[in-house]
């Protein structure tokens, strides 16, 4: 059915489409996108005592974190308590990808970059970067880009770890198209309707949309 101006929908029932894109009617629902530091821990609780993602957005209404960041890892990450949201975000048949920085300590030659992008394999199975190139790299100082579109345990960490190359710095600077440079450790803020849009034409598995 195409709406027509002055049309009313009971937003209870009605399913509003925009370019092909389900539009999201529930004002419960809520994303933060947050940049999360190094020393804080993708869970709601720690049995350590250690600081967690819960504490780095409002507390109401209750949100969960979409995927993970390791201990040692920072950048951006999202929390929502919409499900089919965070559904999209995380599961590989919809392959949405994340793009990270990872400084390392040492010169990385073309050698290196086209293992990371063949794939090495590691404990629980093969893993490839679906994208991998060089952003800059000064003296023994290398900040290499790359892009996958599964979020396995430490992934790029193991890695990297398996062609020996260590790990100074690692930063997740997007999610699929989301991207905010503003944001600094710590800090948070809620996702706009176009944004959310944008997530969902960016997973691959266009029967999402219906």
């Amino acid at each position: 059915m195409t709406a027509g101006v002055g049309d009313r929908i009971d937003p209870d029932v009605a399913v509003v489409m925009i370019d092909g894109v389900r539009l999201q009617l529930d004002p419960t629902l809520v994303t933060w996108l947050v940049y999360k530091p190094v020393g804080v821990v993708t869970t709601m609780d720690d049995p350590q005592g250690r600081p967690t993602v819960k504490g780095l957005v409002p507390q109401e209404p209750p949100t969960n974190p979409v995927g993970r960041l390791d201990l040692h890892s920072e950048g951006l990450m999202l929390m929502t308590n919409d499900g089919d949201l965070a559904l999209v975000v995380t599961h590989p048949r919809y392959q949405v990808p994340k793009t990270y920085h990872v400084l390392v300590p040492r010169n990385v030659g073309d050698a290196d970059v086209r293992q990371l992008a063949l794939g090495v394999d590691l404990d629980d199975g093969p893993a490839r970067a679906q994208s991998v190139r060089i952003v800059s790299g000064v003296a023994d100082r290398t900040i290499v880009e790359l892009t996958l579109t599964e979020g396995r345990k430490r992934e790029i960490r193991r890695m990297f770890s398996k062609i020996d190359i260590p790990i100074e710095r690692l930063v997740r600077t997007a999610i699929g198209p989301i991207v905010d440079r503003t944001l600094s450790p710590g800090s948070h803020r809620a996702l706009d309707p176009s944004e959310i849009r944008s997530l969902y034409r960016y997973a691959r598995n266009e029967d999402i949309h219906a």
